[in-house]
C-alpha cells in the first residue's frame, strides 16, 4: 500500500476531528495523542512516509480501538477508528523523513 493511497484517507479523519462535537473534543484528542505515542513506539526513530503506510496496512487500526476504549471509556465517539486513527496517522506521517520533500514534489 501506498503512502499517496492512503493519506487522503488519514486526512479525512482530520478533517472529521475538527468538525467534531465540542463535548468529545477533548476526548478525541487525548485518543489521537495516546495513538500518536503508540505509533511513535511501533516505528522507533527516523521513518519514512512508505514505512508509516506499511504499517497501516500491515497492523490496521484493531490495535487502535483497544488504546481508545482505555483512554476514552466513556466516550464511544472517541473509539471512531476513521477519525481517531486516521487523524493520528496523518499528524504522525508529519514527522516522517519525507514528508516535506514529497509535498514539494506534489506541489509543482
Amino acid at each position: 500500500m501506498r503512502f499517496e493511497d492512503v493519506f487522503g484517507l488519514w486526512q479525512e479523519g482530520e478533517r472529521r476531528l475538527a468538525r467534531a462535537d465540542p463535548a468529545d473534543r477533548p476526548a478525541l484528542d487525548r485518543v489521537v495523542d495516546e495513538l500518536v505515542l503508540q505509533l511513535r513506539r511501533r516505528l522507533g526513530g527516523p521513518f519514512t512516509t512508505a514505512e508509516l503506510a506499511s504499517l497501516y496496512a500491515r497492523e490496521g487500526t484493531d490495535w487502535a480501538f483497544e488504546i481508545a476504549t482505555r483512554v476514552a471509556p466513556g466516550n464511544p465517539a472517541a473509539w471512531d477508528m476513521p477519525v481517531v486513527a486516521g487523524a493520528a496517522f496523518a499528524r504522525y506521517a508529519r514527522e516522517a523523513s519525507d514528508y516535506r520533500l514529497r509535498q514539494t514534489v506534489q506541489e509543482r
